[in-house]
């Protein structure tokens, strides 16, 4: 399991398709939701990153899927930063049913930004601070 940080949700009737279950690119809109709750359960939601000058963008997705969610069925968004780059953040998530089974192992980069110039920006040391303090000795770091 990836823990430490665990988002829960109810799969809304709008996260499903025609076949009734979540619809494939939702469960990226979950890692979204799961990422903001773990930068606020941190220390660090993203307002208070655009007043620092900085913007996120995702430049890179994965996501494999081996389950399926259906209606106001409970999932849980294992999050985890699993590396941190010069501008770079790569988080991993874990999506699991109320069983533990899972249903999509995903990660998403994201690139810090200057907010004026939308060219690639240091990560603010206090992010890198909160997130190395959160995360541990596992984390890998680079450049």
């Amino acid at each position: 399991m990836l823990r430490p940080y665990v988002y829960r949700m109810l799969v809304r009737y709008r996260d499903t398709d025609a076949q009734g279950h979540v619809y494939f690119a939702n469960y990226l809109v979950f890692c979204d939701e799961a990422w903001g709750a773990y930068m606020r359960h941190i220390g660090m939601p993203y307002q208070d990153l655009t007043k620092l000058g900085v913007e996120t963008f995702y430049v890179n997705v994965r996501c494999d899927y081996s389950g399926s969610a259906t209606y106001e069925d409970e999932v849980q968004i294992e999050t985890r930063v699993t590396r941190l780059g010069r501008s770079s953040v790569t988080t991993a998530f874990g999506v699991r049913n109320e069983q533990g089974e899972t249903l999509a192992d995903a990660s998403l980069t994201s690139v810090c930004v200057d907010r004026s110039t939308r060219k690639p920006a240091p990560i603010p040391d206090e992010l890198r601070r909160l997130i190395r303090e959160f995360e541990g000795a596992h984390l890998e770091e680079a450049g």
